[in-house]
């Protein structure tokens, strides 16, 4: 790992990630395997003017004891003082960088009801702060950076050190960080291409897509009146600061109309979800909700996280990502769906983001719902369906027929 290259990749989530401004509070989530990164993601932070740079610290160690051990009642509520912080800074403008770095199988062997239940506490007494974010009232930026236990998965063939430096040799690639390079201009010049698409997605004013491959995915999927496409970067809408959401991002995204989803969804990647494997995902829905659940592995896993509320039945998110695009030219399959879902066309079951209705993000949630999006759940779960023979055929609002996708890739 190349100490420069690591500075340039902590400035670029500072300066474009969350895009700090003088005078702003920053929250760093991060596990303890990557100290070294959350320091320098600290030092940048304050560099560009950072009020306060608050840490999390997290470890998989300590986190599958938790699970395992702790006393059942833990898990139905988050503690009251969590709340308060996140929901203070949330309103003093904090930007959040979460580190995405964790053993894939984690978790495996802790009993599934113990996650869902904590996962339905947190989507409970953490609302405000999760709306906050979705809406886009706060800047954030997920990233990646290796540790042993997610290295040794990806690359099994390995030693533990070699792993880990294929595994920052490849984030690099697909972070756009280069040695001598200039990390910030190349992820505008990318962020301009993919809004670019995004816009001309829009101007189709879809209303239904129609997804099929040999895998078996047959799918009708319909599109709200006034969805928006969203690609590459966000506005902050109180203050109006540009940042991105998520390094890497290849996709261009929307929300499908609730209750207009049909036909059969069949996953194309293993996903990685409350720190177990779950593989060979087939869904079946019928006017929006999800009415048939299989996975050939990890289904206990995925049904408790479908089963959550009753938002989490239906699609919030529609994502297109070309085949031929950097990730999945890599061959690499990451267990990390930050990576994986930029490699691959993929879907998420649970609640939408708002600003993909027009004006999206100033509209309540039963002002979102009328406008026909998935606007309450608990949960945002995003699995991979893109394939080299995936073909998505579009029908606009005016009854033209429109190839969007052909051979896996965009052909508009």
């Amino acid at each position: 790992m190349n100490s420069s290259m690591l500075w340039q990749y902590a400035r670029l989530v500072v300066e474009v990630g969350i895009n700090v401004q003088k005078g702003q509070p920053v929250m760093i989530n991060c596990p303890v395997d990557c100290a070294e990164f959350g320091r320098m993601l600290t030092a940048a932070a304050f560099e560009a003017g950072a009020k306060d740079v608050h840490v999390n610290w997290r470890d998989d160690q300590c986190a599958r004891q938790h699970w395992l051990y702790a006393d059942d009642s833990v898990f139905d509520a988050v503690y009251p003082w969590e709340v308060l912080k996140r929901t203070e800074l949330a309103h003093e403008g904090v930007g959040v960088i979460s580190v995405a770095a964790s053993d894939p199988e984690n978790l495996k062997g802790v009993d599934p009801d113990r996650l869902r239940r904590a996962n339905a506490a947190a989507g409970r007494d953490l609302k405000e702060f999760s709306r906050m974010q979705m809406s886009n009232a706060i800047p954030w930026c997920v990233v990646s950076v290796p540790i042993a236990s997610w290295a040794m998965k990806v690359f099994p063939g390995l030693e533990k050190d070699e792993a880990v430096e294929r595994l920052w040799e490849e984030i690099f690639k697909a972070v756009r960080i280069k040695e001598g390079g200039d990390a910030v201009l190349e992820w505008r010049a990318h962020c301009e291409r993919i809004e670019g698409l995004a816009r001309r997605m829009t101007e189709y004013d879809f209303e239904e897509l129609h997804y099929k491959n040999s895998l078996g995915t047959d799918l009708t999927v319909k599109m709200p009146e006034n969805h928006m496409w969203l690609a590459g970067g966000d506005i902050c809408n109180t203050n109006g600061v540009k940042f991105v959401a998520n390094m890497p991002t290849e996709e261009v995204f929307s929300a499908p109309l609730r209750n207009g989803v049909d036909g059969t969804l069949v996953a194309a990647k293993p996903l990685v979800l409350n720190g177990s494997v779950v593989d060979g995902i087939r869904f079946t829905f019928r006017e929006g909700r999800i009415v048939d659940i299989h996975a050939d592995r990890g289904e206990e896993i995925l049904r408790a996280e479908v089963n959550l509320d009753e938002g989490s039945h239906y699609l919030g998110e529609i994502a297109l990502v070309p085949y031929d695009s950097p990730i999945s030219n890599s061959g690499i399959l990451f267990y990390n769906t930050l990576f994986d879902e930029n490699a691959a066309c993929h879907f998420a079951f649970g609640e939408a983001y708002p600003a993909c209705i027009k004006g999206g993000d100033d509209l309540s949630p039963e002002e979102l719902k009328a406008a026909g999006i998935n606007a309450e759940s608990n949960t945002h779960v995003d699995f991979m369906v893109g394939t080299a023979d995936l073909e998505i055929t579009g029908v606009t609002r005016d009854g033209r027929k429109v190839k969007v996708f052909e051979k896996g890739n965009f052909v508009i």
